[in-house]
């Protein structure tokens, strides 16, 4: 009856957009602006409620700094050849997981990410979502760690 819930990562330049954007303004924020196709393909297969890892690329950074929900599936972006999906913060990685930690972890050999490190949208397996949560101590917003205080 219902669809299990998919992985993905998005990868974004912090100098273009990053986890610092993405969680201010309620942390709702569209998608857009992926051309390549295979990467388009992988973002008209989201739907809501599907998690992304929000991966910082760059030179200098690469890593999981947080993790948003799908809350609008792909839809066209007037005036754009391209489209979007909105997504929203869901909460920081408790601890960022950088590239060089990902490749060195046997638990996450054939990570899509490795083979095809241009695409800026890859699907993440449930055992590798759940092996680089493990990594990074989890993040906020998924009912681990320690309460805060209020």
């Amino acid at each position: 009856m219902g669809r299990e819930k998919q992985y993905w990562l998005l990868k974004t330049e912090p100098g273009e957009w990053s986890w610092e954007d993405q969680s201010a303004n309620g942390g709702l924020s569209k998608w857009d602006g992926v051309r390549n196709k295979q990467a388009q393909k992988n973002l008209k297969s989201m739907r809501i409620g599907d998690l992304c890892f929000f991966y910082h690329s760059g030179p200098k950074l690469r890593c999981v700094v947080g993790v948003v929900s799908v809350v609008r599936e792909w839809y066209s972006d007037e005036g754009d050849d391209g489209g979007a999906v909105d997504v929203r913060a869901v909460g920081e990685m408790r601890r960022a997981v950088d590239l060089k930690e990902m490749k060195g972890d046997e638990g996450l050999k054939g990570f899509v990410l490795f083979r095809q490190p241009r695409l800026s949208v890859v699907p993440v397996g449930e055992g590798l979502w759940g092996r680089i949560c493990e990594l990074g101590g989890g993040f906020g917003g998924d009912g681990g760690g320690e309460e805060e205080e209020g």
